[in-house]
Parts: C-alpha cells; structure tokens; sequence
C-alpha cells in the first residue's frame, strides 16, 4: 500500500527588519535633524529601508523637509505630515512623541542607522533572490545567461550601499593634480607604455573602449601584449617607470586579458622570448648558445614573474560570461585595464539566431558598457575585412574605419580606433623597402586628435618600440600657441 505524502507548508516569515533601530533613526532625527540627516543621506536612506508603513510614512516626510530646507523637530514634522494629509495615517502627533521616548539619545545615531541599512540589504537581497528564482522557470533564457545577469543584480545591491559623492573642494584639489601631471609631461589617463602613442591619446582613459583593428599578421596582438606588458610591470617600453601608474601598486596596473586565440602558456612564451630577446624560432630549433639563453630566459621569467596580469584563455566565451568574469577580477586584484583578443571570436547567444553583424553590434555595446561600468579602459583587438588589400595604387593595404569587420557598431560604441598597418606587407607602398615601420592610425578619437603614429616593429621578438619620426600622415596633434606658452613648451 503506497504511504500518504503529507503536503509541508513553509511557515511565512517576516522579511528582515529592526522596529527598535527605526525608531532610533526617527527619534534621532527629531532630536538632531541637521546631523541626523546628513548621516542618512550620505547611508543612502530612502523610504524604502524603513519596514512599518508609518516609519516610511515619517521619513519620506523628513527627506521632503531636508531638501526644501525646511527645519526639523516636533511642530514642523506634525505640520509637514498634516499639509500632506498622513499624520492621521502615522498615529497622530502622539506617534512623533512616542518616537522621541523611544530614542535616550540621538549621539547612537550612526549605530541605528547602520542597523536599518544592513536590515534593507537582507529585504532587497530575498526579493533579488526571488527574483532570479522567477526568471530560472521562464523559458528561451540559457543558464549562462540567468547567471551573469543575477550576478550583476546582485552587486548592484552592495553598489547601491556604498557611500558616495566628492566634495567640491576635493574634486577641485583632484582635478588640480590631473592637471599638474599633465604639464609635467604626464598622461590623463594610464600610459600607453610608448611616447609617441601617449603624445597623441594623452594615456587609456577610464571607461573608455579603445580598438585596436588590423589585419591578420600585422602584430595586433604583439602591440596589445607590450602595452599589457607595460602597465603590469609599471614600466614604460623604454624601462623608465610608467606614468599613470596606480600608487597602491607600486606605480603597477593590474591588467585583466582575455585570450580567446591564445593559450595563456603561448603568450608566456612570447612574452618571455621577447625580453630575452631571443625569437621564438631559436628557441624551437635550439639555435643559440644554451649557457647565453638560460641567463637571458631567467632573467625574463623572474622580472615578467612581478607583472600584475591575470589572464583567461577559455575560447569561444560569451560576453555576458566575459562581463560576469571581469567583474569577479576587478573586486579580486582591482584591475585597471582589460583587454581582449579579440572581438570576433566572442559570442552572443541572446543575438546568436538574428546574424552575426547584429550579433557584433550586441557584443560591441556590451564591452562598451562594461568599461564604464567597471570604469577602466577596455583594449579591445578586432579584425578588419580585406577591403583594404583591394585597394589601387600606393593605398593598398591602408585601413579605414569602414573596414572594421562585421559590424559598423564598433566604430561606433568606440572611444578610440586605432588601425594598424606595416608597409613591408604591401610591395606597392612607397615605404616597402623599411621593414621596422608599423603605423598606427587613430581614426576616431572621440576626446582628442587624430593622425598617424609611427612605431618601429622587431618582428622577431614580437616587440615594438617608439621611433624618432613619430608623427606621420595627417595629424591634427598641434598644440595651440597660448597653450604650449601656458605649459612651458616652445610654440
């Protein structure tokens, strides 16, 4: 005979919430209304963390009266709370009073208020959780997708909490020190690692998405590696220390990469020939003197074993999956720039059936958002199409912004798009006979100029350096005559 199954019923609970601690905060208020108030709003209080009806009732009234300027205390609350018609609602000015005795002293304010936050935190974090558990049983969704988007939901949470704002006087006092680094001969943003690149984007500035676009072969990776390079050891490519550099790091930038072509061991490797300067085809046939080698490999592994870079070479990945890891990495090390290798080999599986130029599109707004989110630059490496190898004459081979590859979203979600091209490639350039040059053109600038920069290229150890004929082609760079004078350089 089959048992009966008895139906168990979950016993509702009360959401979180201290009755105590929001009496406190009230009773304070009416006690202390000028500091009082000042300490929630800087907790970032709403209505909403207050649990009983009335208490909300008597703070949304309160945070009405502090923004109009009006005062706080008993007589101004119960007039507030009669011109909106709630102070029948809330108990009447004998509830105020009650509030008031309640309270033996408005000095514990800080510790009530803390209370009633962490209480909202717990309400807000079931409600989130019950949320996803909603979304969990609605069909079309992948659960990669339901994980990145509850993580995020999630952390908004703790951002939501974080205390905020700058005073005036400090944003004036950090602006000023931007400025002084700037005339110093420093950077707005993080260097580049190359002078000639930080001469004409003035530094990877925060949140901005920064695409660097070639065609294959050309050293795209190469660049993007020696910048990585020179923000995780905080050195510039020259070895003078880096400019920009975050001070807790000792003048390093923790730089998150994303590999989606490349092994992490494959870039080690790169990495480790180029600084002992030996190419990684000696290596694999063994044409070098061994004794020579194991110094110069040791000297490379132990100086490249202090960078602060934290790579990932899962292939194929999905953006949202990208965002949710990058986010992890930034909370973890404080990452301070990210780059990613490259566009085309990310997925997006929300637009994945629609074709991949809108794919690319959704792809290319989610990096986007993600720098401004996360607030650092994004180095974003992307393919050009081959329109550039079709073209007549000596511009065979020279980029545009419309040979970005799949999608015209990329130039236009991006902050900077830098084309690069190498004249050797390309037997009718009239520079074909220099097989160092590597010109990087900055087609879109959203904050500053345009042009050429000229780079030298060491194709066997992968490695660029600044050259002396840094500016080419056209270039808007020129610096006004009252603002070389303003800064001490000759007009």
């Amino acid at each position: 005979m089959p048992r009966e199954t008895a139906s168990i019923e979950v016993p509702l609970r009360v959401p979180p919430h201290s009755v105590e601690a929001e009496r406190g905060v009230l009773g304070s208020i009416l006690l202390d209304a000028a500091r009082v108030m000042d300490l929630c709003v800087e907790a970032g209080l709403d209505e909403d963390a207050f649990h009983l009806y009335a208490h909300r009732v008597v703070y949304s009234a309160f945070l009405a009266m502090s923004k109009g300027g009006m005062p706080i205390d008993m007589l101004t609350a119960v007039q507030q709370l009669r011109a909106i018609d709630r102070l029948k609602d809330v108990g009447g000015a004998e509830f105020l009073e009650k509030l008031v005795d309640a309270t033996p002293t408005a000095a514990h304010a800080e510790y009530y208020i803390d209370i009633v936050r962490q209480k909202y935190l717990l309400r807000r974090t079931i409600a989130c959780a019950r949320r996803v558990e909603q979304t969990c049983y609605e069909e079309g969704r992948s659960a990669d997708e339901i994980l990145s988007s509850s993580e995020q939901s999630f952390l908004n949470l703790t951002e939501h909490q974080k205390r905020s704002g700058q005073s005036w006087p400090d944003a004036i006092k950090a602006t000023f020190a931007r400025i002084e680094r700037i005339m110093e001969g420093g950077v707005s943003g993080i260097s580049t690692g190359f002078l000639n690149l930080d001469k004409m984007l003035g530094g990877l500035r925060e949140s901005e998405m920064i695409v660097l676009a070639a065609r294959p072969s050309m050293g795209k990776t190469s660049l993007a590696m020696n910048i990585c390079e020179c923000l995780a050891l905080g050195r510039d490519i020259n070895g003078q220390p880096l400019r920009g550099g975050a001070e807790e790091h000792g003048g390093k930038c923790p730089v998150a990469i994303f590999s989606l072509e490349m092994s992490q061991e494959a870039l080690a490797m790169r990495m480790i020939c180029a600084n002992a300067k030996i190419s990684g085809y000696q290596l694999e046939s063994g044409y070098f003197n061994n004794q020579q080698a194991n110094r110069a490999f040791m000297q490379a592994a132990s100086e490249l074993g202090q960078a602060l870079l934290y790579i990932d070479d899962t292939g194929g990945i999905d953006v949202m999956e990208l965002r949710a890891r990058a986010r992890r990495l930034k909370k973890q090390y404080d990452i301070r720039m990210i780059m990613i290798d490259y566009l085309q080999q990310l997925n997006c599986r929300e637009y994945a059936r629609q074709g991949r130029q809108l794919e690319t599109a959704a792809i290319s707004a989610q990096l986007k958002a993600m720098a401004k989110e996360l607030n650092v630059p994004v180095l974003v490496l992307s393919q050009l199409s081959r329109a550039s190898e079709t073209r007549a004459g000596d511009r065979t081979g020279t980029p545009r912004l419309s040979d970005l590859r799949d999608s015209g979203a990329i130039e236009q979600d991006a902050d900077v798009v830098m084309l690069l091209r190498r004249p050797c490639k390309y037997p009718s350039d009239k520079e074909f006979d220099d097989k160092t040059l590597a010109i990087v053109d900055i087609a879109k600038h959203r904050n500053g100029p345009t042009g050429e920069v000229r780079l030298n290229f060491d194709d066997r150890f992968t490695r660029f350096t600044d050259r002396a004929d840094a500016a080419g082609g056209d270039s808007d760079m020129a610096v006004p005559d009252d603002i070389a004078y303003a800064a001490g350089m000759e007009p």
